[in-house]
């Protein structure tokens, strides 16, 4: 007899809901966090300009805690980045760190608690389960509905030298508290709210059809796919509405949580590549990606597209065009009306440069060896040239 075991695991404690960035203060008292001495707020320009880290900031002198507040962190974060940042976290002395902003923001924090506490560099950690000790306490806040990260034990680093994006795999990466706060998102542009929701709707649909899909990562996956694909384009076309700006940030996380317990597969691995040579955002390379390979991947996940089908609202009404292939034209229609690029042309990516992408991403065995159908370098190539064109 075999016996399967599945696993799950996530942030220690979660508080979601408008305005509940105000519970900061009360629930560092109650996690018993209230000892911390000074905290370290990494987070981004645009969000000290919304006063998001000014309000933290204020918050935390209410509990006499020192704080000082960092935006060095760049988009898509490079070892080197990471690496700056910490000797800054160093110099402060701070015994925590608050992570408030998009993914790369919360990843870059989630590396910084453990670098703390682990005498190792960055490229030492970078890999499944090299993390040997948990890090300082750490609080994320995203301010965008993608990459989950808040609840995955996942932080990406880019290697500009190797032309790559490489995952940092740990449960000693999972955070103390994650705040979800849709009033945090309500200015989020246009632009960012459909690649940052695509992205998230990615996870989903990935850990729902990957090799390790299992039922914990089913409940959530099909979960986040039914909300971000009910509020994806009120959130894109009305971003002031709450409501759909709550289903969104939910159905992230709960996409977090599925791919934390089931992983994705080739869309993630063919754009690990395309993020770290050409610099194009992960969410819009994953948009790109997923109805090409999902479309790839259809003839063995019928019956899971058709449980998709389900969820994200299409009728078994037309026996002409088999559900599979409904979900597929839904993915597209969602990122035409998004306007989410979908020629690598755009990105200066020529037909000369597919072979070199073909083959790293098919280096990227722990994700490509989780997609429910083998790829050859000549498959992940065929993917590539339809998004030039060819």
């Amino acid at each position: 007899m075999t016996i399967t075991h599945y696993h799950f695991q996530t942030a220690s404690h979660i508080v979601s809901g408008a305005h509940s960035l105000d519970l900061l203060g009360e629930k560092l008292d109650g996690l018993g966090l209230s000892g911390l001495t000074s905290i370290f707020i990494l987070t981004q320009p645009s969000i000290v300009s919304l006063g998001y880290a000014d309000h933290i900031k204020s918050e935390l002198t209410k509990k006499g805690i020192t704080s000082e507040i960092s935006t060095a962190i760049k988009p898509e974060p490079t070892e080197e980045n990471i690496e700056e940042v910490f000797q800054t976290f160093l110099q402060g002395e701070h015994d925590a760190i608050i992570g408030i902003g998009g993914g790369s923001v919360l990843d870059a924090a989630k590396i910084l608690a453990v670098l703390k506490t682990n005498d190792e560099p960055i490229s030492a950690l970078v890999g499944t389960n090299l993390v040997k000790r948990r890090g300082v306490p750490t609080i994320l806040i995203p301010t965008t509905s993608g990459t989950g990260s808040e609840v995955t034990p996942n932080a990406i680093v880019t290697f500009p030298e190797k032309e790559l994006k490489i995952g940092m795999v740990s449960p000693h990466l999972l955070p103390d508290l994650v705040i979800l706060d849709p009033a945090l998102t309500l200015n989020l542009p246009k632009a960012i709210t459909a690649a940052t929701g695509m992205d998230a709707f990615t996870h989903a649909l990935e850990s729902y059809i990957s090799n390790k899909a299992n039922p914990f990562s089913d409940m959530f996956a099909l979960e986040s796919m039914r909300l971000i694909s009910g509020s994806i384009q009120e959130a894109y076309h009305h971003g002031e509405n709450m409501k759909a700006r709550e289903d969104m940030l939910v159905g992230a996380m709960y996409g977090g949580m599925a791919l934390t317990s089931a992983g994705t597969a080739a869309v993630h691995a063919m754009a690990y590549p395309l993020g770290g040579k050409y610099k194009i955002s992960h969410g819009v390379a994953n948009s790109m990606l997923l109805p090409h390979v999902t479309a790839f991947n259809a003839d063995h996940i019928i019956d899971r597209l058709e449980q998709v089908a389900g969820v994200i609202g299409i009728a078994k009404t037309d026996a002409k065009r088999p559900l599979a292939e409904q979900v597929v034209r839904q993915i597209e229609a969602w990122t035409a009306d998004l306007h989410i690029p979908q020629q690598l042309k755009a990105f200066g990516v020529s037909k000369e440069d597919v072979p070199a992408l073909a083959q790293a991403a098919s280096e990227v065995r722990r994700l490509m060896d989780n997609n429910p159908k083998p790829m050859s370098i000549s498959d992940i190539e065929q993917v590539y040239m339809k998004l030039l064109g060819a």
